[in-house]
């Protein structure tokens, strides 16, 4: 016989109640380990030394400026940057903001590896400039973004200024050039190709495994 005050129903409502919280709990715990997962895998490259070579280097020490001419080779951990004239300067905390340019012949190049990924974004632009801080990489005039899989090509972009956000791998892209007058070079329409992500290769089946056998040669042991 039921004990006085208890009601069934109310009882399985609560604990319907209970596992609808606990699961969604859970849920939310799930999410934001895989977020603060995300957080803690920074880029490494952030914290690479700067390399530069050139045929030639100007610093103004009050300006705190490098400016190197001249075959510019900038590596930062597998950053690599191209150009004909590279401005450099480092801020109060640490952090590194380059602008590359490139000759009237050859662009500036940009070149990085994609975090635990056979994959690689590199593009091209009249200017190139590098922000340590925001960890962003904006591509002006004639730009071009293209991420390769290996090294088959399988995103391109094209516009006139283009912003690639390094951490989140995001980008985004203007078919005019910013300030542009009417009409000027660069001024034209963004222009995208992309190629679906190939599906996985199917496992080849496990070969039949070898079962012991109680005789050797034929003969019963």
């Amino acid at each position: 016989m039921p004990c006085a005050g208890y009601n069934a129903s109310s009882v399985v409502s609560k604990f319907r109640a209970f596992m609808k919280f606990k699961f969604s709990f859970c849920l939310v715990v799930v999410v934001l380990s895989c977020l603060c997962g995300a957080v803690q895998a920074e880029k490494a490259d952030r914290n690479k030394p700067m390399n530069i070579e050139s045929d030639s280097l100007r610093y103004d020490d009050l300006k705190q400026v490098s400016v190197f001419t001249g075959r510019v080779v900038l590596t930062k951990g597998t950053i690599q940057i191209r150009g004909d004239r590279l401005e450099v300067h480092q801020d109060p905390d640490g952090y590194q903001f380059g602008v590359a340019t490139g000759s009237p012949d050859k662009p500036a190049f940009y070149r990085q590896k994609r975090e635990a990924l056979d994959e690689f974004i590199e593009g091209e632009g009249e200017t190139i400039t590098y922000d340590g801080k925001a960890d962003t990489v904006t591509f002006t005039r004639k730009a071009q973004l293209r991420r390769l899989r290996g090294s088959t090509l399988a995103d391109e972009i094209t516009g006139a200024n283009i912003v690639y956000e390094n951490l989140t791998d995001l980008f985004s892209v203007d078919g005019v050039a910013k300030n542009a007058p009417t009409g000027a070079m660069g001024a034209g329409r963004v222009r995208v190709m992309l190629t679906p992500k190939p599906e996985p290769a199917a496992s080849a089946p496990d070969p039949a495994k070898l079962k012991p056998s109680a005789t050797l040669g034929g003969t019963p042991q």
